[in-house]
């Protein structure tokens, strides 16, 4: 089990993310020491949805076809409207979603990043939420959707939007630190 400080963790994302939900566990997951970077379509600069415009950008250091899900111990899946939308017609981003499912490694997914989630097929059986409007593709999914801030499911994370932020990223350290979580193919 790596404490936070000794983890690696994974964002994935592109542009439309949002703002808060890349940016806040980027920051407060690098302060606590873990080794975190960021992954999307295609390597470079990937632009925010900030409020109801379009934000700053930040450097996606690889692309996905770069990635080794045995490099890291969770995944960050940021939501945003735009940003989870894309990312799951990519056959290899859903590929690495449902690599690191089937690991054991920890997956932690916020708002409407859930639909990474729907579409990799890791729900069946499991306990989640998501930002209200995709309830119903999560139930469809065949998720037990609880409108909670945070719900976690054996090493599956996921929070409803940028409110519940603190307890979303708690988690993660959390989770993170009881290490590989076995599991069923959902």
């Amino acid at each position: 089990m790596p404490g936070i400080a000794q983890s690696k963790i994974l964002i994935l994302a592109t542009n439309g993310y949002e703002r808060s939900e890349l940016r806040v566990p980027l920051d407060k997951l690098k302060e606590k020491g873990a080794a975190v970077t960021i992954a999307s379509i295609e390597k470079g600069p990937i632009k925010s949805w900030d409020d109801k415009d379009w934000g700053d950008s930040v450097e996606a250091e690889l692309s996905v076809d770069d990635v080794t899900v045995s490099d890291y111990d969770a995944i960050v899946l940021p939501g945003g409207q735009i940003n989870p939308d894309i990312l799951r017609t990519n056959k290899k981003a859903v590929s690495i979603v449902k690599e690191f499912v089937s690991s054991g490694r920890i997956v932690a997914a916020i708002c409407h990043g859930p639909w990474m989630l729907v579409e990799a097929d890791v729900l069946k059986g499991r306990e989640a939420t998501s930002y209200p409007s995709i309830s119903t593709d999560m139930k469809n999914a065949g998720a037990k959707w609880v409108d909670q801030e945070v719900v976690t499911d054996n090493g599956i994370i996921t929070s409803r939007n940028p409110n519940d932020l603190p307890a979303f990223v708690d988690k993660i350290v959390e989770e993170v630190e009881e290490g590989r979580h076995p599991r069923k193919a959902a």
